[in-house]
Formats: structure tokens, C-alpha cells, sequence
């Protein structure tokens, strides 16, 4: 297994940063093609560049995914508070 500490739904980098994605794909493929065994962990070595708490989550932009569901999500969620 490849472990990297980057903030939760950035598991290769951040967002358009493609030269630093694709360091992290490398690294995990090479460790994967060196591996003797499946239980085997490499942590790479890689460090988030900046405090992962200020780290933005959402894009500028709701997905079209979310946007065509909003109302069933909102009225999940408010569902759920009640409970």
C-alpha cells in the first residue's frame, strides 16, 4: 500500500496541479512494482505544501451531479437531523 498525508479528497495533489499528480502517480507505481508483498507500506515522500485545515474543499462550482439532486440532498439531510 502507498500512503501519502495529503487532506481528505486530495489523495494525488491539488486541484490542476498535473506536474505534481503525476510525481505522485510515479512514486506509487514504482513502489507497487517493487513491492514483495501485499501487507507491504510505503509512506512517500511527499508533504502538503500548506496547512491541510485551510486547505479549499469545494470547487467555485456545484457539480452538475449535486446541482440535479440538491433538493433530494437538502431534504435527506434535513431528514436526518430530526432523527
Amino acid at each position: 500500500m502507498a500512503a501519502i498525508e495529503y487532506p481528505y479528497g486530495r489523495p494525488v495533489g491539488q486541484v490542476n496541479d498535473v506536474q505534481g499528480q503525476r510525481m505522485v502517480l510515479r512514486e506509487t507505481l514504482s513502489f507497487m512494482e517493487k513491492a514483495d508483498n501485499p501487507a507491504e507500506v510505503c509512506h512517500l515522500p511527499f508533504t502538503w505544501p500548506e496547512e491541510p485545515k485551510l486547505t479549499k474543499w469545494h470547487p467555485p462550482e456545484i457539480s452538475p451531479i449535486v446541482k440535479l439532486h440538491l433538493a433530494e440532498i437538502k431534504k435527506a439531510g434535513a431528514a436526518a437531523k430530526k432523527k
